[in-house]
């Protein structure tokens, strides 16, 4: 057996490097930072052949003293803290003393510098003057005069010629500047104060001015598409502050890659806040689809550990749960007070502003849309009348056919974190009236056409419907007024072992949904008693269509997960379908309906109720205009 020894300092420094330099990008990244800490203005970036065969970086920052150029590129050699202590009061991008030991460790580098202030004195040198060093992989030349401009310029070229199965493992040119790229929108996005030009092989890519704001570098990164439709939040909760942009659910991406996360300025992945950003676009998104945000978190640094990954991407919070609490509540009432149907229309002629067409009142209760065995209608003024308004409906439908059964969509989960409320959040903000509707007629017995003053809606009668049920049945639940149907003779339900344990763990949420369900030795459970509104369906059928939810997921739910995706479950069994003819009545009762809910934009799988034609619009694709 091999004895152990000390390795020598080459082969440690390779191994630090490993956990550090991953790629060309991650040596643009601690480069950065570098210079952000130096107080830079100005960040110039050059880059050959995605990386491998140069980078270079120059900055207007502070610069480094002569005597401190070769310190500069050893371990653990830093200016930014001196003590343990300081490791709870970092505020600069970079502390560790690693980088630049680890990028000479495996490239050819060159650093010049000159510091800002007058009185730089180097042995045999005149004042004012620049130094430069040379490592080749480790291996350092002696400091040398530089006369160049204020600040400092680092060139890295052949990175990991001396670690070849390093090098190997590269990608394209074209796929590491790709992740140069991407560290470039971070840091850009998390200073839009600071010019900075990219350019690989002689090309410009990207250049961002020292004027821009954040909405600007927004257009320039992601389009104006996205830029035109980003609400603002603001939000300050006791010492921990939130702002950003967040991006209209129709900017949806296929993963989560357009979700920026800062913390005091530093880009961070925080699987925690992700959570509470997704949960706040709940019902809003199709599943698998992902928010686009641009997130920035300040909270003293003594509340979060940012000593615990290595390229600092990931951090430690002292109160993750109140953090989690609050970017929920600013996500979801934030989008609760914009206008969010969708519009037909090309993507450039997208905006924020406009009349609300589908405006929820979050104090009122819901009245149920059709009454049904089981599940009466209520209203909060008993004598208030369903229709309002100068409505005409034509229609040739005959009463409602009975329903069939709706298949749930399934909804990404993720670790248990504390919601609340069932993760729905309510607010009071002050809603854009509704516009007076002229007319309406059902399409296809799916589609209803209801005319505006401002031109067309084309609704969804079932996913409007759908959302106006989920809507009571939350209100209900809330209140405690869900109506229970009780079994005179409970309903035995065999399972095998895996699902009858499964259902006993999750009883207690299925009871508050009013679906009672008991041991009944062996792998058999009884129902006791389920919800008056899916009166229609037999209990035993609604049960395995509750496991079916459960075990499609790859993890279990949360209670607060799992209500919510029971409450659309139920919504989904109960509302009308497409394929269902509605007669004048019911048109005219759904039609009204869609203001006196809570977000009737999307219904609870996210997928929109109605598309908004204008008459400009229309007067447009008839080339009236």
């Amino acid at each position: 057996m091999p004895r152990i020894q000390q390795l020598p300092t080459s082969v440690i420094t390779k191994i630090a490097a490993g956990e550090v330099i991953e790629r060309p990008a991650s040596v643009v990244k601690e480069l950065l930072e570098n210079s952000l800490d130096a107080g830079a203005t100005r960040i110039d970036i050059d880059i050959e052949n995605g990386g491998s065969e140069l980078i270079r970086i120059v900055d207007n920052g502070h610069g480094i003293h002569p005597d401190d150029l070769e310190l500069a590129l050893s371990n653990h050699a830093t200016s930014k803290l001196a003590t343990a202590d300081d490791l709870f009061a970092v505020r600069t991008m970079g502390f560790r003393g690693e980088a630049l030991a680890s990028i000479a460790g495996v490239g050819q580098v060159t650093i010049q510098s000159r510091i800002q202030s007058p009185g730089t004195a180097v042995p045999g040198l005149s004042e004012m003057v620049g130094a430069e060093l040379t490592s080749n992989g480790g291996e350092l030349s002696g400091v040398k005069v530089w006369n160049g401009a204020a600040g400092t310029r680092i060139e890295v070229r052949h990175l990991f010629f001396n670690v070849p199965v390093r090098r190997k493992f590269l990608r394209t040119a074209s796929t590491e500047m790709s992740h140069i790229c991407e560290i470039f929108t971070r840091i850009a996005l998390a200073r839009p104060g600071i010019h900075m030009v990219l350019k690989h092989n002689g090309k410009k890519v990207y250049e961002v001015s020292s004027s821009d704001d954040l909405l600007s570098r927004i257009g320039v990164f992601f389009g104006k598409e996205v830029r035109d439709q980003v609400y603002a939040i603001d939000k300050q909760q006791g010492p921990a502050h939130l702002f950003g942009y967040l991006a209209d659910p129709a900017c949806d991406r296929g993963n989560a890659k357009a979700q920026y996360l800062f913390l005091n300025g530093r880009w961070i992945r925080d699987r925690s806040l992700g959570h509470a950003l997704q949960e706040g676009y709940r019902g809003l998104l199709m599943t698998g689809r992902y928010a686009v945000a641009f997130l920035f978190l300040e909270v003293p640094p003594d509340q979060v550990d940012v000593n615990v990954h290595p390229t600092k991407a990931e951090v430690r919070f002292r109160d993750a749960g109140a953090l989690y609490s609050m970017v929920l509540a600013c996500v979801r009432n934030r989008l609760n007070e914009e206008n969010l149907t969708s519009r037909l229309q090309p993507p450039s002629q997208l905006s924020n502003g406009g009349q609300a067409y589908f405006s929820p009142k979050p104090t009122e209760y819901t009245p149920s849309l059709f009454a049904k065995p089981g599940f009466p209608a209520f209203t909060k003024n008993p004598n208030q009348s369903v229709v309002s308004g100068p409505l005409s409906v034509a229609s040739e439908s005959e009463p409602l056919a009975p329903q069939a059964a709706v298949a749930m969509d399934g909804d990404e989960q993720n670790d248990e974190i504390p919601a609340t409320d069932y993760g729905l959040l309510t607010t009071d903000a002050a809603k854009p009236p509704l516009p007076e509707v002229l007319n309406a007629i059902q399409v296809h017995n799916t589609y209803l056409v209801v005319e505006t003053t401002d031109g067309m809606l084309v609704i969804d009668q079932h996913a409007l419907h759908e959302r106006v049920l989920y809507e009571e049945i939350k209100e209900r639940l809330r209140h405690g007024t869900l109506d229970i149907q009780q079994l005179l003779i409970p309903e035995p339900v065999e399972l095998d072992a895996e699902q009858a344990a499964l259902v006993l763990e999750h009883r207690l949420a299925l009871s508050e949904l009013g679906l009672g369900v008991e041991d009944f030795g062996g792998n058999t459970v009884i129902v006791t008693r389920y919800p008056a509104l899916l009166g229609r369906r037999h209990p035993a059928e609604i049960l395995k269509r509750v496991i079916d939810h459960l075990t499609s997921k790859d993890r279990l739910p949360t209670r607060e997960q799992l209500l919510s995706d029971l409450m659309s479950l139920m919504a989904c069994h109960a509302a009308v379908r497409s394929g269902d003819p509605l007669n004048a009545e019911e048109i005219a009762a759904l039609v009204e309906m869609r203001h006196l809910s809570n977000d009737t934009h999307h219904c609870p799988h996210g997928r929109p109720t109605a598309l908004l034609f204008t008459r400009q619009e229309l007067d447009r694709q008839f080339r009236r205009i």
